[in-house]
């Protein structure tokens, strides 16, 4: 293990620290993430080393064993698109909110997404009865009311059942490609905030975030129009902030507005102090150009570039014949970076075709 890493991360103690690496080179052959499996050892023990008080260790336990679990469950699923899904529990199978959910969550199955849901009832369940029981996964939490899993999902291998809504939370949008709001309450609108809140200060990779509305029906464009009229319109939110967001009442345009931002963008990644958007699109130089113009203020120095893998992707096989569109970013104009997204799937070009290990996305 390189001797910078080991001075990173220490207890203070050099025979505390020797036994972590004997502990970790018990486990098998050197690998490049084991300086992050030292610093949760070391962790826990300076918890100890410094008398944390017990509750403080329960929490820390507990997430840690939490998150372990639902690491493990999303794993065999890696290279499949997720969809997470929030809304109302109280809301009955006869209503059209039910119908609407169970509507788009079964298209977006057949387009070859899965979908994640609280595992609750109402919307929950009629999202996991839209993709099936194969294509969902429950997410639970433990209440002492309201709720135990729904019938579609209940005793699934892909239902997790967790103790704190903060790491449910950080699976909800960690694991997801896009997130789809429905009306609800609370619950939903705590989930809603959250999730707005990471994408403007660029704290989750870039998503779809669609507002679906059952038509006839305005819970979501109220909400938008307050937040024009009250956040915009006092500058407490940045206008590009809005390009985040898209509202709709019909499940076939929430489906192409998620399908659309996959069209050309793959996936984002951050090396340093560059940004990689990873492409399936041979862009040409004109289209660059372009980009170079349009695109100019969210840079922080330098151009836009296409550029092959860098040294820090040498782990993602199976990415490595996709092109990058390479730049350093301003750190904060995440609403206009959304944008560039847009332009990226509008790019013409020779498109590559997907890694084998990937669901392809098909667009209609």
């Amino acid at each position: 293990m390189e001797e910078h890493l080991k001075t990173r991360f220490s207890t203070g103690r050099s025979e505390l620290d020797d036994a972590v690496d004997s502990l970790i080179a018990l486990t098998g052959p050197p690998d490049p993430e084991d300086h992050l499996i030292r610093a949760i050892i070391i962790t826990a023990l300076k918890m100890k080393l410094e008398d944390c008080e017990t509750l403080d260790l329960k929490i820390a336990s507990m997430a840690l064993k939490e998150m372990r679990y639902a690491f493990k469950v999303f794993k065999e699923y890696e290279n499949t698109r997720k969809v997470t899904v929030f809304g109302s529990a109280r809301i009955g199978e006869d209503t059209p909110e039910y119908r609407l959910a169970r509507e788009f969550s079964e298209k977006m199955a057949a387009h070859g997404f899965m979908i994640i849901t609280g595992a609750g009832g109402g919307i929950m369940q009629a999202a996991n009865e839209g993709a099936g029981r194969a294509l969902s996964f429950g997410l639970n939490i433990r209440l002492p009311f309201e709720q135990a899993a729904n019938r579609v999902i209940a005793d699934d291998h892909k239902l997790i059942t967790f103790k704190y809504f903060f790491t449910r939370k950080l699976m909800f949008v960690k694991e997801a490609d896009a997130i789809v709001l429905f009306p609800g309450g609370f619950g939903t609108f705590d989930e809603c905030m959250e999730t707005l809140a990471l994408v403007q200060t660029g704290r989750s990779t870039p998503l779809p975030v669609v507002m679906m509305d059952v038509p006839g029906e305005s819970f979501w464009k109220n909400f938008l129009q307050y937040v024009k009229a009250n956040l915009v319109a006092h500058s407490y939110i940045s206008p590009q902030d809005i390009n985040h967001l898209f509202h709709t009442d019909s499940a076939d345009e929430a489906c192409r507005h998620i399908m659309s931002f996959y069209r050309n963008y793959h996936s984002m990644r951050v090396a340093g102090r560059k940004m990689l958007l990873r492409l399936t699109v041979k862009p040409d130089s004109q289209w660059l150009e372009k980009i170079n113009t349009d695109f100019r203020d969210i840079l922080a120095e330098g151009d836009f570039v296409i550029k092959k893998p860098l040294d820090e992707e040498s782990a993602e096989v199976h990415l490595q014949h996709l092109p990058r569109l390479v730049f350093s970013f301003d750190g904060k104009s995440f609403g206009r970076l959304r944008s560039l997204i847009d332009a990226i799937n509008e790019c013409p070009g020779e498109k590559i075709d997907l890694p084998r290990t990937e669901r392809p996305l098909h667009l209609e």
